[in-house]
């Protein structure tokens, strides 16, 4: 069996939502580089030339489409323009999304709805659109970017939580309900990830000491580090390649091993 052909996403179209930067951005680096036509969204047209500009760095050809993934009209439409440019839709990474900091009970209901409009509900219309042309077609990957916080409660985060849970089980109904016609549904969890959104929890207090969260972090993590973007190029690719045909319903936690360890005795 060739290797090499088994993990190649040539002639492949993968639409990675909320891909502009971060985690998206490299997954969608990591997408185009085993082969795969780049397809992502942003809601505003400063945001798109930002994130054009940084694939065209890059050596990436992405198109990129104004899209709110909330808005159902808005997503059909954005799927139906990819699919004349560029193909029917053999990837789909569910990637956009938000957390909110707040204290449950001093968080507004529109506050929690907005985050699980986000992280949840959007993942169920983008994967709505896409599904068709994939059974049309006989094959599909969908890949939905959960969280620790799939299995995992914390403070300040109800809503994100709650969603992830959600999001979670969302991926093992769509592996259940379309495993028949060759759609693999799966789910990245990813641990703490050094990006431009967490840099100030790991900022070097004034008195050299590491930041009482970044501390708290490095003791949780088997790994001893925070997770980087890059760490999650390799599972993304496994995930949206034929390498995972018989791969459908996980979710593969990249975490540096934080959810398999109870820490360190006092």
């Amino acid at each position: 069996m060739d290797m090499n052909k088994m993990f190649s996403l040539t002639g492949k179209t993968a639409l990675v939502t909320g891909a502009a930067y971060g985690i998206g951005f490299a997954i969608a680096e990591a997408l185009a580089g085993a082969g795969a036509r780049i397809a992502f969204n942003c809601r505003g047209q400063e945001h798109l030339e930002k994130a054009l500009e940084a694939y065209r760095e890059k050596g990436i050809d992405a198109k990129g489409y104004i899209c709110d993934v909330t808005d159902e009209q808005q997503v059909v439409q954005m799927v139906a323009d990819i699919e004349r440019e560029l193909g029917t839709i053999d990837i789909l990474v569910n990637n956009a999304g938000i957390i909110k900091r707040i204290p449950m009970h001093e968080m507004s209901v529109e506050e929690f709805r907005q985050v699980v409009d986000i992280d949840l509900n959007a993942p169920f219309i983008v994967s709505k659109a896409v599904i068709p042309g994939m059974i049309k077609k006989g094959h599909g990957k969908i890949i939905n970017i959960c969280s620790m916080m799939s299995e995992l409660g914390r403070e300040t985060v109800s809503a994100y939580a709650a969603a992830k849970g959600g999001l979670k089980m969302l991926t093992k109904n769509i592996a259940s309900e379309y495993g028949s016609y060759n759609i693999q549904c799966n789910g990245i969890g990813p641990g703490y990830i050094a990006t431009p959104q967490t840099a100030p929890l790991r900022e070097i207090q004034a008195d050299g000491s590491r930041h009482p969260f970044d501390r708290f972090i490095i003791g949780k993590t088997p790994a001893a580090r925070w997770g980087n973007p890059e760490d999650l190029m390799g599972p993304a690719v496994f995930l949206a390649s034929d390498a995972s045909d018989f791969v459908n319903g996980h979710i593969l936690y990249v975490d540096g091993g934080i959810l398999a360890y109870i820490g360190k005795q006092p």
